[in-house]
């Protein structure tokens, strides 16, 4: 079921069935399976109108509701409850499309202001002219028209017949042009106290229901609950695109307004948005009107005495499209310019740094990178900086509250992946109160649905930051698509404006290598992606050598072992600063001072450690920032289930793949080859000075037999090397 803003059941108790159309009545029954709910709620709620309640014709209409392309939704029950004076418990001030009532802002016109404009009767009549104006002004030649002029008497009221619908515009034009001034010898005698009707959109020729209909082209506005003179000052102030408004010979202006809608879908949608303008501004709607195949008062006859007559055509705005756009101009809630002068000694604070250095608090930031680049726990990470006021990478971070949605993962996973960051980081729980997580997996909806969500979740939290985790669970439309992502990523921007909070997201990249790109330029799809954050921050991987691998396991084995020894033993004065960093000397020391069951427990340990290190990737973070200096690049290892800064810079020489030719890429690789066998013996001849004759300056016969290799050998490393000299058949350090 969908989930709505309001609790339907209690929407629906607030409408009246007796003061609802049969059209609307279906409505609610549409509306009421789309959203999940039994035919009983219908048919519960239809009894309440004895006057039309038949047993069993909920359940045959219930059976015929077989789904839509444009499916009537819950939203209808809160539109007709509304116009039945139902108030909403709260006022959300969500975004409006389409489908949704514009609020009091739509307000064009004060119609407790405007003045009546009088509609005069023409002092020289011309019936046949008016009714062909008409005909020309709505219809093509070769569209058929519907009219009636026959007409039968229930419960003391004239009510039209279905009249008569095969003549075209053009045949009904040419007669009229022959028939001096006798319509009906056209269209068929009326009665002249009843006056006669014609349906304002062209027909098939097969009858005059809704399915009918051609061409969903006008939308019929009448209103007989106020003067007809302030109903014409409405309609005209309102610029409304009027093809034609005809005097009903009684006490009401029928406006036929362009809608210009592609199909019935459509056009209910502009119909309900016209009626809607209507009424905020004071022109209360017969709303039974909103049928494309609604008969309208045909002018050019009499009723009651009175004149049916055309009063105007093609008034308002051209067509709908300009209309909408105006109304959407005056009502935009978009500030006015102001004048640079007038702030220039007085401009306003900026915002506050939410991550120093990089983003502002009530801004965007993107995270963009390739699949295990650990894109999700680096959020995490961040979302904890925050709460702790603590260092996210190498950024001081302001501490605050914040939420992070979670899309992907499910809710046990994602609480002890917390957990799980809480602990590699080191960090105490003092301020878990500051994070919230809102697991929606297998709930998450699109973008411009989630957002007025989040935003009434969030309205009173204080959130500094809003971590939205990953973007393609919520993705909308084509994300190659420009203009379908500026709509997608403005979802973002109203997250921002209504709560005051940073939003943070992240994207994966395009296929391909990405070393030779711009930052802005790897994340997958539009553009729009990487130029709309106010931040983006972008992931590459690093390809590390063999070598650089050896000496972060020789930093963590050393890391353990010293830790391991800070548990048990006093013994810091023990080793020199160079055994300290030595994997070889504190095994060594180890071995030497710690029993066998101690020595097989700290060898599970380096176990450990050795299988992390293996699964260690290197990563590169470089920034396309709007309101900071552009930072140098920052080089992080990724162990899971944290990141953290490379000290040492030895990630800072390696460069990325780039998009070279296949035969260049070989190149490279064999360069790439070489100089890792060159680190490679490097280290090895390090490592074998070091330990062949235990700490003391071997001879090259000793570091010989340790790597296995000729005297001469040995040799050619040294000099290779540089860093040493042999003296005496010895090897010392230069």
């Amino acid at each position: 079921m969908e989930q709505n803003q309001y609790d339907l059941l209690e929407v629906l108790q607030s409408i009246d069935p007796a003061e609802l159309s049969y059209q609307d009545w279906v409505n609610v029954g549409m509306a009421l399976k789309y959203e999940g709910y039994d035919v009983g709620i219908w048919e519960d709620w239809s009894r309440r109108d004895p006057g039309r309640f038949h047993t069993g014709e909920c359940i045959r209409k219930w059976r015929s509701f077989s789904g839509s392309s444009s499916p009537v939704k819950g939203g209808t029950l809160v539109q007709l409850a509304r116009e039945q004076g139902w108030t909403p418990p709260t006022d959300l001030g969500t975004p409006l499309g389409w489908d949704d009532a514009i609020t009091e802002d739509g307000v064009v016109v004060d119609s407790n202001w405007v003045e009546g404009k009088e509609v005069e009767e023409p002092a020289h009549w011309d019936p046949v002219r008016d009714l062909t104006l008409y005909l020309e002004t709505l219809f093509d030649s070769t569209e058929n028209v519907g009219y009636v002029t026959q007409s039968f008497e229930k419960d003391g009221k004239y009510m039209p017949t279905k009249g008569s619908w095969d003549r075209t515009a053009g045949q009904l034009i040419e007669q009229l042009s022959h028939c001096n001034g006798d319509i009906g010898s056209v269209l068929g005698d009326y009665n002249p106290e009843v006056g006669a009707w014609i349906r304002f959109n062209p027909l098939d020729g097969n009858g005059v229901r809704n399915e009918n209909v051609t061409d969903f082209r006008y939308a019929l506005v009448e209103s007989d609950s106020m003067e007809i003179e302030k109903q014409n000052a409405i309609i005209r102030e309102l610029e409304l695109p009027v093809a034609c408004l005809v005097h009903s010979g009684k006490k009401s202006l029928h406006a036929i307004v362009r809608v210009d809608a592609a199909d019935y879908g459509e056009y209910r949608k502009r119909v309900d948005y016209l009626y809607e303008v209507c009424e905020k501004n004071g022109l209360k709607i017969d709303k039974q009107n909103r049928n494309p195949s609604r008969l309208s008062r045909m002018p050019g006859v009499m009723r009651n005495g009175k004149k049916q007559f055309l009063v105007d055509v093609n008034i308002g705005k051209e067509s709908w499209s300009q209309w909408q756009e105006w109304i959407e101009g005056i009502n935009d809630d978009l500030p006015d310019p102001e004048p640079l002068e007038e702030v220039w000694d007085h401009l306003p604070d900026l915002a506050p740094a939410l991550i120093h250095g990089v983003l502002r608090q009530g801004h965007k930031m993107l995270i963009a990178g390739p699949s295990k680049a650990g894109k999700s726990f680096l959020q995490i990470e961040l979302a904890i900086a925050i709460a702790e006021g603590k260092k996210w990478l190498s950024w001081d971070c302001a501490q605050g509250r914040v939420l992070y949605v979670n899309l992907e993962l499910d809710r046990a996973s994602c609480l002890h992946r917390f957990k799980d960051v809480y602990q590699a980081l080191g960090y105490p729980e003092n301020n878990l109160k500051n994070i919230d997580v809102w697991n929606l997996r297998g709930r998450s909806v699109p973008m411009d649905k989630l957002a007025p969500k989040l935003i009434r979740r969030a309205a009173k939290k204080d959130y500094i930051a809003v971590i939205i985790d990953p973007i393609y669970k919520v993705l909308t439309g084509d994300e190659n698509s420009a203009d379908q992502m500026a709509n997608f990523c403005n979802q973002f921007d109203k997250v921002c404006t209504e709560l005051g909070t940073a939003v943070i997201y992240c994207h994966h990249h395009s296929k391909g290598a990405q070393g030779s790109k711009r930052s802005m330029d790897r994340a997958s799809g539009s553009g729009v992606f990487a130029r709309d954050p106010d931040a983006l921050l972008d992931l590459i991987e690093l390809e590390t050598t063999e070598a650089l691998m050896k000496q972060e396991e020789n930093k963590a084995i050393c890391e353990a072992c010293r830790q391991y020894l800070d548990a048990h033993f006093k013994w810091e004065d023990d080793l020199s600063q160079d055994d300290l960093c030595s994997s070889a000397q504190m095994l060594r020391y180890c071995k030497d001072h710690l029993d066998r069951w101690q020595m097989a427990a700290l060898n599970r340990i380096l176990d450990a450690e050795r299988a992390r290190v293996a699964a260690m990737t290197a990563w590169r973070i470089e920034g396309t920032l709007r309101e900071f200096p552009k930072f140098s690049p920052v080089n992080v290892w990724f162990g899971y289930p944290v990141h953290y800064i490379d000290r040492s810079g030895a990630l800072g020489d390696i460069q990325p793949e780039t998009d070279l030719p296949p035969w260049k890429k070989g190149a490279a690789k064999n360069k790439k080859n070489a100089e890792d066998r060159k680190e490679e013996r490097r280290k090895s001849l390090e490592e074998a000075v070091e330990n062949a004759c235990f700490g003391e300056a071997p001879a090259v016969e000793e570091v010989a037999n340790y790597l296995g290799i000729s005297g001469r050998s040995v040799r050619d490393r040294v000099k290779e090397h540089g860093g040493y000299t042999i003296e005496d058949g010895v090897i010392q350090k230069k």
